[in-house]
């Protein structure tokens, strides 16, 4: 369907890829992987039509209709939400504005040519917008949309209206309604909680064209794609299955090219040694020159660089007490703009002992970071109370912490300014395990990525002594290897933790203990992230 052959890219002296090629077929689902910076986006705009390459072809059929989801976004306003999202069926609608031109003028009295003529071409244009699915443009619209956490009751409020995260809820509704033949996706599940995740998911699954996507959520990628191509070093390289495929078979490939590159190096090292020892005799002359000649023509296998292994290292935590935090008849009831109460929960009873992994789970809105706001201090409940136990410090992560950074220090800066006991050294260690090394430490606040700051915060919150990590959102934003790093850290912490997190594999990783909130009541499961599923679908089915 669509065929890259020999694709050449680069800007300026920096060579993004040489001579790689990969195609998409006709209902293929394709993960797209590698480093920040090496390309991906790239890929998504060659095939897009939207850059140019410097060498090779890109071919693809003439009518095939792609939807590229970026995160960047265009102006929202002047429409509903579900205006929006049936505008992306731009020929639809034109087809129906000129149907229901055709409508009135069938009501006028017209002579029979004419009759014939608006007749004919209106049994076409209905033959095209049933073709493009112009008949269902309303209820595919508003299924995407509920689909994505927008429910009936925000279908016509005014784009302008809605935050910049559910702006980009609607921007990929719009890509979703076009019903293309493929489908380019970056990053869909940012800004998605968990329920619109899966949603998004189960849509993928059942959709006939093909896909090629981006994604930080390595469940999310395991679950949809049966491809992986993977743009690094200068190449693109596919592999046929899954993420957790790609990372194994990745690994057995490296090791058969340092295999390779061995057998090589010491066939060189023959050949060079013939050449030396024999190099000054006249009988051997014809032997040296084809040998020299050999080597000239074989092409050196290069090992691609080592990336350098990430793990934290823990100071000791403080030992606290066995109970680390009690909730008790918790409740919170928050006054809206026009002076109404909404009652988030009420009636809250957990226990959370030492060494506990709780996840947060609930749909959008249902209080998640309102709870963890409570027990950190942040806000006071509406009644009931939430105890920590002796010896208890904590770390708190929320998305608000990302915006107290100051915007005017370096990287390095501000982690020591949070940390000012720790050595240079200690700081410079400490933020190489969260990727940061070299030139990096010396970046301005201002000109990180959302990922970038979420790992500077992370950086100070875990090398201080807590003892109880209270996480919210903590993997928005973090790439798959930044969230590895972290999942191993929490996974080796001599201490409690409480997440809120959509990324599914990192939950069923570390849960013990799932705190539900529905409906107002918290509803506590022992036992793990997939015990807590298992339970669910049981009580869904009976």
């Amino acid at each position: 369907m669509v065929h890259l052959s020999n694709i050449t890219k680069q800007y300026g002296p920096r060579i993004l890829f040489k001579n790689a090629s990969f195609q998409i077929n006709a209902g293929e689902k394709i993960g797209l992987v590698g480093p920040n910076g090496a390309g991906k986006t790239t890929i998504f705009r060659i095939i897009a039509d939207e850059e140019g390459y410097d060498e090779g072809t890109v071919s693809r059929p003439n009518k095939l209709v792609i939807g590229y989801f970026s995160q960047n976004i265009e102006e929202m306003k002047g429409r509903s939400a579900l205006d929006e999202v049936k505008s992306a069926a731009g020929k639809a609608i034109e087809i129906q504005t000129r149907l229901q031109l055709l409508e009135a003028k069938l009501s006028e009295p017209l002579d029979e040519d004419r009759m014939t003529k608006v007749l004919e071409e209106y049994g076409e244009l209905q033959a095209d917008f049933e073709r493009l699915g112009g008949y269902d443009i309303e209820s595919r619209a508003a299924e995407i949309l509920t689909g994505l956490g927008i429910g009936p009751e925000d279908y016509h409020r005014p784009t302008e209206s809605f935050s910049g995260g559910w702006k980009m809820r609607i921007a990929l509704a719009k890509i979703l309604a076009l019903k293309p033949d493929l489908l380019l996706l970056d990053e869909p599940t940012n800004h998605l909680d968990l329920e619109s995740i899966i949603w998004l998911e189960e849509w993928i699954v059942s959709f006939k064209g093909a896909v090629l996507m981006t994604s930080h959520d390595r469940e999310f990628m395991n679950r949809i794609v049966g491809k992986i191509v993977e743009v690094a070093n200068k190449a693109i390289t596919t592999y046929t299955g899954n993420y957790d495929f790609y990372v194994r078979e990745k690994e057995i490939r490296k090791e058969q090219l340092i295999a390779a590159a061995k057998r090589q190096e010491d066939m060189l090292a023959k050949e060079e040694e013939f050449i030396a020892r024999f190099a000054a005799r006249a009988s051997h002359a014809a032997q040296v020159q084809s040998r020299v000649k050999k080597l000239d023509k074989i092409d050196r296998i290069e090992i691609p660089p080592e990336e350098k292994a990430i793990r934290f290292e823990w100071n000791n935590p403080p030992r606290g007490g066995d109970e680390v935090l009690k909730i008790e008849q918790l409740g919170k009831i928050w006054k809206t703009a026009e002076g109404k109460t909404k009652l988030v929960f009420n009636q809250a009873n957990a226990l959370i002992k030492r060494l506990d992994r709780v996840a947060v789970v609930g749909v959008n809105g249902a209080g998640k970071s309102t709870l963890l706001k409570i027990i950190t201090g942040q806000t006071d409940p509406s009644e009931g109370k939430s105890t920590l136990g002796p010896s208890i410090e904590f770390g708190y992560f929320s998305q608000n912490s990302l915006d107290v950074l100051d915007p005017n220090s370096t990287v390095i800066e501000e982690v020591h300014s949070r940390i000012p006991n720790s050595s240079i050294g200690f700081v410079r260690n400490l933020l190489g395990s969260f990727k940061f090394s070299g030139d990096d430490v010396d970046k301005k606040i201002s000109v990180l990525s959302g990922g970038e700051k979420s790992r500077v915060v992370l950086a100070t919150i875990l090398a201080r002594p807590v003892n109880f990590l209270v996480l919210d959102e903590p993997t928005n934003h973090l790439d798959i290897v930044s969230r590895e790093v972290l999942l191993d850290a929490i996974k080796t912490f001599d201490g409690t933790v409480m997440i809120v997190s959509h990324d599914r594999h990192f939950l069923r990783e570390i849960t013990t203990k799932v705190f539900e909130l529905d409906k107002s009541h918290l509803q506590v499961t022992e036992g793990t992230w997939d015990y807590y599923l298992e339970k669910k679908s049981q009580i869904k089915l009976g």
